[in-house]
């Protein structure tokens, strides 16, 4: 498999392990009877902030998957990972990053970090867009 493949495996296998997460904390609730089976709400609010923080960093995964994970598919569709293996691992890492930053903190520094990281995925997309579009 090329490194393009193994990042479009590895995002969704990050967004996965996410929800994995979320849902067995969400399980343990339940069963400890500190949350009713129905009384969840998808962003989590009336939780912890850090479950507050999961739902949304999964959610972040879920919502960039269209684009990045697109590009990254449209790149394997093609036969042109060529263009986006150099970088691919990069991108993973990226997003591995921001996530992970997003879970631990909400401090005006981890903010700016997360961001970063997120600005360098988008840069990669867009370089990617560019040249899978010449």
């Amino acid at each position: 498999m090329s490194s393009t493949g193994y990042a479009l495996t590895g995002f969704v296998s990050w967004a996965l392990f996410l929800l994995v997460v979320m849902e067995i904390i969400r399980t343990y609730l339940v069963v400890t009877g500190k949350v009713a089976a129905n009384g969840f709400m998808p962003d989590n609010s009336g939780l912890s902030p850090f479950m507050q923080r999961l739902a949304r960093t999964h959610a972040n995964c879920i919502e960039g998957l269209p684009i990045f994970g697109g590009l990254l598919a449209i790149a394997i569709m093609t036969s042109r990972t060529e263009i986006t293996d150099p970088l691919a691992s990069w991108f993973l890492g990226a997003r591995i990053v921001q996530s992970t930053i997003h879970l631990v903190s909400t401090s005006p520094i981890a903010v700016n970090l997360r961001f970063t990281a997120f600005v360098v995925q988008m840069a990669i997309g867009v370089y990617w867009s560019w040249r899978l579009m010449a």
